[in-house]
C-alpha cells in the first residue's frame, strides 16, 4: 500500500480503536451499578482495581508484543491486538459479575498493542521528510476518536443500553481486524531483514541503554502522568468553577472534549512544525506550553475562562506524542520500531496507573486546584530537564543521531 493510502487508513483505525475505548470508560462506574448490581459504596474500590487491572497488564505485555511485531511481523501483531480487543470488549457486553468484567479487562490488558503496532508500520513506510505530518494526523485521529467516543457512548447508553456500547466497540475493532488484512500489505524481505538484523539483537534491554531513547520514555510515562493526575478530581473541580452540580455529567463531558477539539486542529500541525524545527525542539515547545496553559488553568473562577484556557492548553498539548514518537523512529533502526513503540506505550500505562492515584492524595489532603495546577508543573519540569540533559553534540532543532554520552543511535 502507498505511504499515503496507509497513513489515512491508520488514522482512520485510530479514530475507532480511541472512540471504542473512550465511549466505554466514562461508563464503567454507571456500569457496576446498574448493570452489575455493585453497591455505591464499593463502586470506588471495584473501578480501582478494574480501572488499574488492564493498565498493569498492559504495561508488561505491550514491550513483549512489541518483540514479537518485530520478529514476526508488524501487520500480524496489529491483526492479533485488534481480534483480541474485538472479542474483549464483546465478551464485556456479555458480562454478569464483577469478577468476570475484572477478567475481562485482564484479558483487554493482554491483549494491548494495536496502536504500537500501528506506529511501528507507519514509520518504516513513510518518507523521512513526511514522517512528522504521518504521525502528526495519527495522533489527531486518536484525539478525534476520544471526542467522539464518550458522545457515542452516551447516546447509545441512553437509548440502547450501556451494552450496546461494548458491542458496538467490538463490532468496530474487528472492522479494524479486517480492514488490516485486506489493506496492509507487509515485504517478506523486509521481515525476513529484521529477523537477521545483528544491530538489533539485544532486545528492550538495548533500547533502555540508549539515553535518547530512554529520556523519551520517561517523559511519555511523565506525560502520561500529568493527564492522568487530574482525571479523578475534574468534575469536582468543575463543580466548583460552576457553583453546584447540576448537569455535571453534561458539562464535564463537554470541558473533557474542548482539549480534543483543539488537539485534531493542532496535530498534523505539529507534526509539519517538527520536521521543520525538529521534532526535539517542538516538544520543548509544546511542553512547556502545556505546562503554562496547565497552571493557569487553576487560576480562573468561571468556567467560560477555564474551558478557554483548556482549549489553548490542547493545541500545545496536541505536539508533545507525535514529537515523542518520532523521536523514537530517528533514533532505531527500523527493525526496532514495534520493541521502542512497545516500551513507550509500558512506560505510559505506568504514568496511568500512578497518575490518578497521585491526584486522589493530592486532591484529598491539598484541594483540586493544587492538583490541576500541578499537572502543569509536571510539564514544566520535565521540559526543564529534557532541555538540561539534551544531547550537546547534535545538530541544532534535530533529534539526536548521536547521543551526549556518545551511543550511536541510527
Amino acid at each position: 500500500m502507498p505511504w499515503k493510502a496507509l497513513v489515512w487508513f491508520l488514522t482512520i483505525t485510530s479514530v475507532f480503536m480511541s472512540a471504542s475505548y473512550t465511549m466505554l470508560v466514562p461508563f464503567l462506574p454507571m456500569y457496576l451499578i446498574e448493570e452489575l448490581g455493585v453497591h455505591a459504596t464499593e463502586v470506588n474500590i471495584w473501578s480501582g482495581i478494574i480501572f488499574s487491572s488492564t493498565f498493569l497488564i498492559s504495561a508488561i505485555m505491550a514491550p513483549i508484543w512489541g518483540a514479537m511485531a518485530d520478529k514476526k511481523g508488524r501487520k500480524m501483531m496489529a491483526l492479533r491486538a485488534a481480534a483480541c480487543l474485538a472479542i474483549s470488549y464483546i465478551w464485556g457486553g456479555m458480562v454478569e459479575s464483577t469478577w468476570e468484567l475484572f477478567a475481562m479487562r485482564c484479558f483487554q490488558g493482554f491483549s494491548a498493542g494495536l496502536w504500537p503496532a500501528c506506529l511501528a508500520i507507519m514509520t518504516s513506510a513513510a518518507p523521512k521528510d513526511k514522517m512528522g505530518w504521518c504521525l502528526g494526523l495519527m495522533q489527531g485521529g486518536m484525539t478525534a476518536g476520544g471526542v467522539l467516543g464518550p458522545l457515542f457512548g452516551g447516546v447509545l447508553a441512553e437509548f440502547f443500553g450501556m451494552r450496546a456500547s461494548f458491542y458496538l466497540a467490538g463490532a468496530a475493532l474487528a472492522l479494524i481486524a479486517v480492514g488490516i488484512v485486506v489493506f496492509i500489505k507487509e515485504d517478506p524481505s523486509v521481515l525476513s531483514q529484521n529477523t537477521n538484523d545483528k544491530k538489533s539483537d539485544g532486545g528492550s534491554l538495548k533500547l533502555l541503554k540508549v539515553p535518547v531513547i530512554l529520556r523519551m520514555l520517561i517523559a511519555a510515562a511523565v506525560v502520561q502522568l500529568a493527564v492522568m493526575l487530574v482525571q479523578p478530581v475534574l468534575p469536582l473541580y468543575i463543580a466548583e468553577l460552576q457553583g453546584s452540580m447540576d448537569n455535571i455529567v453534561l458539562v464535564s463531558g463537554i470541558v473533557f472534549s474542548v482539549v480534543g477539539i483543539s488537539g485534531v486542529v493542532a496535530a498534523p500541525l505539529w507534526g509539519r512544525a517538527g520536521t521543520n524545527i525538529g521534532y526535539r525542539w517542538a516538544l520543548y515547545i509544546a511542553l512547556l506550553g502545556s505546562g503554562i496553559f496547565g497552571i493557569v488553568q487553576a487560576i480562573p473562577e468561571t468556567i467560560s475562562i477555564f474551558v478557554s484556557w483548556r482549549f489553548i492548553g490542547g493545541i500545545f498539548f496536541a505536539g508533545i506524542f507525535p514529537a515523542i514518537n518520532a523521536l523514537f523512529a530517528e533514533n532505531t533502526l527500523p527493525s526496532e520500531r514495534g520493541r521502542v513503540y512497545g516500551l513507550s506505550y509500558a512506560f505510559q500505562q505506568i504514568g496511568s496507573v500512578a497518575g490518578p492515584i497521585l491526584g486522589g492524595l493530592m486532591a484529598t489532603y491539598w484541594g483540586n486546584s493544587i492538583v490541576i495546577m500541578a499537572h502543569g508543573a509536571v510539564m514544566l519540569v520535565l521540559v526543564f530537564f529534557l532541555y538540561i540533559l539534551r544531547p550537546k553534540n547534535a545538530e541544532p532543532g534535530n533529534g539526536a543521531t548521536i547521543d551526549v554520552e556518545g551511543a550511536c543511535t541510527k
